[in-house]
């Protein structure tokens, strides 16, 4: 029997070990062979690195979808944010918002004023999202229709920025975004399949073949309540470029008339959980929410923020209705992913992931920490004794690491992000980039990782740098790890999936200063060659 494909002349990065292959086999959707063998279609890469595909374990592929029809706030200055937002009022239809998305305050210099965006665009409703989407910046009219347009309401985790006469200066954090609900949501179904076609296209070009969206169906991460079907429509008519794990926002659990032997207390209906669903598109943990941003300082830290003396952050919710989420979730049979970048929301799902496997023992169920932002070296200790899964972002050290060591001071820049101290603690972590926050590109990440240099050029805990190839091995192998999918993805082994992407040199081998111009020539899914430069 002939192989359906072979790539041949090529060097096969598998990650058993440090393998090196001349070639590699497919047939139909696996890998068959790690040599030249009879086949109906040869293709020779002249030399070009094969490894397997990137997995994305953090991202939001609706909402970076959506985006990239929106205005690009990524721009040096205020003046030119404001130019950015009159040149889109300025050829919108009438009666049209107008919708950026990707500012960053740290960079430039303050946050977007309400009345200059008023002037911007005059007689429009301006929504502007903060890069880490833990806050946006709302302008007078849409103020108004708001009802807080004078004067603020109070938010349960969330905050109504105001001035020093108490006027709303139109920044929403966190739970206060919600206030816009009403007026944006839910997206139609078809409008969300268009984002999701968009942003996989953009995957692909990238050698990114699996994702785990980090939150649908409810929340203020959540574009419908009835998300889901987004993705099951995009897969029914070909229009879902990638496999995809989809994290339940917590806010949709619900108690559950289940009979009290079953052990489930919160679900969705029919008790459906992690799980549900293929190789292409399934249900993975429930996203529970326990604090904000770094960059933001909105996080729950222990200690004081050391460019705003005084501040801490705060939590979503109360310590006890996030314990009690988390365990019940636990309990209920999901794996749980519970968004903490402070330390002191990292203490709180440490605590409650240790209560609930006390109180329900399940074995080598890998609950996840997402982002596991700023982690004392005790907690490093803790998520690995637990085997919680820390979810760190490597490209937040470049692009944002420079509001990351105002926030911190140089004392804690090395609790930002890790990756050193998660590999030698026995962690498997995985590679992401929670796009669009950041540059999604999974090579950008790998050249963060090693680096461990900002975008401005500062060194940000360079004694949490690794090297190529364990970066490599993070956005493969251990991305399958964190979604419990290893035995079929993540290495390039006869029997896996033949996800694979094939790039102009080895991130194991280059010079690490170069990772980040490594191109990516090709990606195959499933067997299938999906992409080509």
């Amino acid at each position: 029997m002939k192989a359906d494909l072979v790539l041949t002349n090529a060097r096969v990065r598998t990650l058993v070990g440090d393998q090196v292959a001349p070639a590699v086999a497919i047939w139909r959707d696996r890998i068959v062979a790690l040599e030249d063998v009879p086949a109906h279609r040869t293709v020779d890469l002249d030399g070009a690195v094969v490894t397997p595909g990137f997995h994305d374990a953090h991202n939001h592929m609706a909402w970076y979808g959506l985006s990239l029809s929106e205005v690009d706030l990524r721009v040096p200055s205020l003046e030119a944010l404001y130019d950015a937002v009159a040149e889109r009022a300025a050829e919108a239809p009438e009666g049209e918002w107008i919708v950026g998305a990707g500012y960053d305050e740290n960079k430039l210099g303050g946050h977007p004023d309400r009345d200059a965006l008023d002037r911007a665009a005059p007689g429009r409703k301006v929504w502007l999202k903060h890069t880490s989407g833990h806050m946006c910046l709302v302008n007078g009219p849409l103020l108004a229709e708001l009802g807080i347009a004078d004067a603020p309401v109070d938010v349960p985790g969330g905050l109504v920025v105001v001035d020093a006469a108490g006027r709303p200066t139109g920044l929403l954090q966190e739970q206060a975004q919600q206030l816009l609900n009403r007026l944006v949501l839910p997206y139609p179904v078809a409008t969300l399949v268009d984002a999701i076609e968009r942003a996989g296209r953009v995957y692909l070009s990238q050698g990114i073949t699996s994702v785990t969206e980090a939150g649908v169906g409810g929340g203020w991460i959540g574009k419908s309540p009835v998300e889901v079907a987004a993705y099951q429509l995009a897969r029914d008519s070909g229009r879902l470029p990638v496999r995809v794990e989809l994290m339940v926002a917590a806010d949709v659990l619900h108690p559950v008339p289940a009979h009290e032997t079953d052990g489930m207390p919160l679900g969705l209906d029919l008790g459906i959980r992690t799980g549900l669903g293929d190789d292409r598109l399934r249900l993975g943990p429930v996203k529970v929410f326990s604090d904000g941003s770094l960059i933001g300082h909105t996080c729950a830290m222990t200690e004081d923020f050391a460019d705003t003396p005084g501040e801490r952050g705060f939590l979503q919710d109360s310590a006890d209705a996030l314990r009690t989420r988390i365990v019940d979730a636990h309990r209920s049979g999901w794996r749980v992913a519970a968004h903490a970048i402070g330390d002191a929301a990292i203490d709180l799902v440490l605590d409650a992931v240790d209560e609930a496997q006390r109180r329900w023992p399940r074995t080598d169920v890998r609950h996840r920490i997402e982002h596991f932002g700023v982690s004392r070296p005790d907690q490093v200790a803790r998520a690995a004794a637990l085997g919680v899964v820390p979810v760190p972002q490597g490209r937040f050290v470049g692009e944002i690491g420079d509001g990351m060591l105002r926030a911190l001071g140089p004392e804690r820049a090395g609790w930002a992000y890790r990756y050193r101290s998660l590999l030698d603690a026995g962690i498997t972590p995985p590679g992401s980039s929670d796009r669009p926050v950041v540059d999604g590109a999974p090579l950008r990440g790998l050249h963060d990782m090693v680096n461990r240099r900002t975008d401005g050029g500062l060194p940000c805990g360079p004694e949490e740098a690794i090297s190529g190839l364990e970066a490599l091995t993070a956005y493969t192998l251990g991305s399958a790890y964190a979604s419990h999918a290893e035995r079929d993805r993540g290495t390039v082994e006869v029997g896996k999936y033949a996800d694979l992407a094939v790039l102009s040199d080895d991130p194991a081998t280059v010079d690490p200063a170069s990772i980040r111009d490594i191109e990516v020539l090709s990606t195959v899914l499933a067997g299938e060659v999906v992409w080509e430069r």
